[in-house]
Formats: C-alpha cells, structure tokens, sequence
C-alpha cells in the first residue's frame, strides 16, 4: 500500500482530502506545517508528499528543499495559489514533481498521485549504457565517469522518454502526456523548466537534448 504525507494548514482541507485517500485505499499522515511533516519524515517512508506552499512554521518550497538536499526521492506534489511563471519555477527548481493550483479537485489530485506512482512501481531489470553514462532502471540511479548523478523522479521519467526515442522529435504535448499523464492540463511550462534542468545535468555526457523551435525537444547520443 502506498503511503502519502498530506501537508496542510487549514484543517477543512486535510479532513477533505483524508476522507478521499482512505477511500482510494492509501495509508496517509496528516500534517498542518512543514516542520511537522519534515519531523515525521525521519522516522517514517513517504511514496508521495502533497505539500501547501504558504504555511506557518515552514513554508512548503522550503519543505521541498529540505527533503531533497537530504537526497529524498519522494514523489512531491505542490498546492498552491501561486500562478505566476516565476513562483512555477522556483517550484520546479527546489524539486517539486508536479503542481496543483488551489482550489483543486480531489478527483484530479488522485488522478494525478496514481499517474506518478505507477510510473515509479515499474521496474524493468536492465541498466542502459552510453560510454562512461550508466542509467541503471532497477534502481532508478544515474552515473557518469563512476559519479553519480542526482535526478528526480520526473526528471528520471523524461530521461528514461527520451532514450526510448533517441534521435526523435518529440512535442511539448507529447512530453506532457506521457510524464504527466492523459488528465494533466497545466501550462506546458512544466515541460521547459524540467527539460532545462535535466539537460544542465546531462552536461558533458554522451547524451544531449537539444531544442527544435517551435515543437519540443530531441535527444542525440554521441557515439
């Protein structure tokens, strides 16, 4: 059974959402603020964390930070009010998988949740290799020249999409359905802001993603 840690201030929200998380079948914690949720985090294992941003005590994007400076791979889901491309991609930058606009659906908050697990609870039993580069699918782990690389979930998934399409053309929309699912329907922003991050760590690998104007993006492998 999964497990969420569901983290809010407003109490109506959390009693909401805790009544559709046990009638989807998941284990789930309540918490009213991020230093709440970032204390059970050291004694208990999340799959997925849905986090408020504006919060007392600890704001949520600072959650976020915290977790994954502590290399917490956790499937993490942002609530917010905010809308402006900027808070999106502060958002994204500290490790943020996905984001939900307030108010929300919880129908879409589920859809969205079981999208992501059901990407991370395949587990294929090969490792890729190109040169010096290792993506190892069993464990989700990337390393270059024997370093590691560290990736998010998401950005682990547009990796694994794009190898799966090398040399390939591949559209804002197509990336969008697949990484976020049928049902998403967010800005195709969320794309660049990934794509840009995982490109910048893929930076003097044999792997290279590069731009077509207009369309999305293509990855080359040098041989």
């Amino acid at each position: 059974m999964s497990k969420v840690c569901f983290v809010d201030d407003e109490q109506n929200i959390r009693r909401l959402v805790a009544y559709d998380l046990k009638q989807a079948g998941y284990d789930f914690t309540l918490c009213e603020n991020g230093q709440e949720a970032y204390l059970k985090s050291k004694t208990e294992a999340f799959d997925v964390y849905i986090i408020d941003w504006m919060m007392p005590e600890m704001e949520g994007i600072s959650l976020v930070k915290k977790l994954r400076s502590e290399n917490n791979g956790s499937i993490m889901i942002m609530l917010t009010a905010k809308s402006e491309e900027e808070d999106l991609i502060d958002a994204f930058e500290a490790g943020v998988d996905d984001y939900l606009t307030k108010p929300f659906s919880s129908r879409e908050l589920l859809v969205r949740i079981k999208a992501h697990l059901s990407r991370v609870q395949t587990k294929p039993t090969s490792t890729l290799v190109y040169k010096d580069l290792h993506i190892n699918l069993m464990n989700r782990s990337v390393t270059h020249s024997d370093k590691p690389i560290e990736l998010t979930k998401t950005e682990f998934d547009l990796l694994i999409y794009f190898t799966q399409n090398p040399s390939t053309v591949l559209s804002r929309d197509q990336i969008l359905t697949k990484i976020w699912g049928f049902e998403y329907d967010g800005d195709t922003r969320i794309v660049d802001v990934h794509v840009f991050k995982l490109r910048s760590k893929l930076e003097n690998t044999p792997l290279e993603i590069k731009s077509v104007r207009g369309i999305g993006y293509l990855l080359e492998i040098s041989v």
